[in-house]
């Protein structure tokens, strides 16, 4: 499990999921977003925007990452 310690209140699914490395671009990002291959606390994600926080878990690719402040 990665850990992404948060800089302000917020991170944005396809940043974070760029920032953790699991993905070479926002466009990368992006696409496996809008695929519907990436789960935020156990729900399917398509929104690429969507806002994580402190406590969040994401998941894609059989990697987990974990949302900390």
């Amino acid at each position: 499990m990665q850990i992404i310690k948060l800089r302000e209140e917020f991170i944005k699914l396809g940043q974070a999921i760029k920032a953790a490395g699991l993905v070479e671009s926002g466009v990368d990002a992006k696409a496996v977003i809008q695929d519907g291959l990436v789960k935020v606390n156990g729900n399917i994600e398509t929104q690429r925007g969507k806002k994580l926080y402190d406590g969040d878990v994401v998941e894609f690719n059989d990697e987990t990452i974990k949302i900390e402040k």
